[in-house]
């Protein structure tokens, strides 16, 4: 099977670009990134998802398009989440749909849904997104029906909060905090029930997705999770280094995460401040519909993540997306020394 994966640079197009060629499909990336470093027997187009002919050329005789091209919360960039996460979406199905690619399966986000009035979250859940990155993932989402109504077959796959495989980003400051042996804060007593997904159970449902004929949408994410004071003190006791789990009060601290967030004292963008609320998938549907089963808890998955930390910071990835790379903690840095 001819695929392209679009973002096959980043964090998850990389794992499904790797996952392809080990079952044998030709796999051509489309990224603006380099790879770092190329996977052998890929080939590799440098573009932006924005340039139309570029993406036409690459979308030529293709069969499987994955679409995992977005700019992340951390870049808090209303404009370009609209021209990227959007516009780039457009650029990309209209390019499929004249090259009559057999199936497109995009990746959206958890985010769409905002602060759920009920849980767990299913497919009928209605989407309500309170940010910039959440609703211009759903504006591509709708991008994905009208294809569908015009005879596209598209798949929109919506993960949870992804972890493994060097999963960095945001998550380097909790595994810089906890490789310290300094405190790690959960909002009040951090009995929100919050769910994670692994990138390898992520990976393997996008390739089901891919498999199965006829368009639909799935809602991703693991199976054994818990509360996220267990997730954290899971990690802390695995480290090993002194680093505990502190309560801190919700309210004000939410307001002062905030308040750092909007006036760019901190890398967090208003979505990160979910991790401290109730959040989980049904994944029924995907169980039944494309006979995935997650294989992955939260808390392997996190200690998995932390010991690849550990690994690559001996060996840092130069070029690698947002998602593996390291973040500037801003003022974090100096609220770990006082919590």
């Amino acid at each position: 099977m001819k695929t392209l994966v679009t973002g096959g640079c980043g964090y998850l197009g990389e794992r499904l670009a790797a996952r392809l060629l080990e079952e044998g499909h030709e796999v051509l990336v489309l990224d603006a990134a380099e790879p770092a470093p190329p996977l052998p027997g890929a080939r590799y187009v440098r573009a932006d998802i924005r340039d139309a002919a570029a993406v036409a050329e690459a979308c030529r005789a293709i069969d499987w398009v994955f679409h995992n091209v977005a700019q992340v919360p951390l870049a808090k960039d209303r404009a370009l989440f609209r021209s990227v996460n959007e516009g780039g979406t457009s650029v990309l199905l209209e390019a499929a749909a004249r090259a009559g690619a057999r199936k497109v399966v995009h990746t959206s986000s958890s985010a769409v849904y905002g602060r759920p009035e009920s849980l767990p979250v299913d497919e009928a859940t209605p989407p309500r997104p309170f940010e910039d990155y959440g609703r211009a993932k759903l504006a591509a989402e709708g991008l994905c029906r009208e294809a569908v109504a015009r005879g596209l077959d598209v798949t929109i796959i919506r993960p949870r909060t992804i972890l493994g495989h060097g999963r960095l980003g945001i998550f380097e400051i909790l595994f810089d905090w906890v490789r310290r042996g300094l405190s790690v804060p959960v909002f009040g007593d951090g009995s929100n029930r919050y769910q994670f997904v692994h990138a390898d159970d992520l990976a393997d449902a996008c390739l089901r997705a891919a498999e199965r004929a006829g368009p639909s949408d799935y809602n991703i994410g693991a199976a054994r999770f818990g509360t996220m004071r267990e997730a954290l003190e899971a990690l802390c006791r695995h480290a090993g280094t002194g680093a505990h789990v502190r309560s801190v009060p919700k309210a004000p601290t939410r307001a002062l995460l905030r308040l750092t967030a909007l006036t760019g004292l901190s890398p967090l963008a208003p979505y990160h401040l979910m991790y401290g609320e109730d959040m989980w998938f049904d994944t029924a549907k995907a169980r039944r519909e494309l006979g995935w089963t997650p294989r992955w808890s939260n808390e392997e998955m996190l200690i998995e993540s932390y010991e690849r930390y550990l690994e690559e910071r001996a060996q840092p990835r130069p070029g690698a997306s947002p998602h593996r790379s390291a973040v500037k903690q801003g003022l974090l840095a100096l609220l770990r020394w006082v919590l």
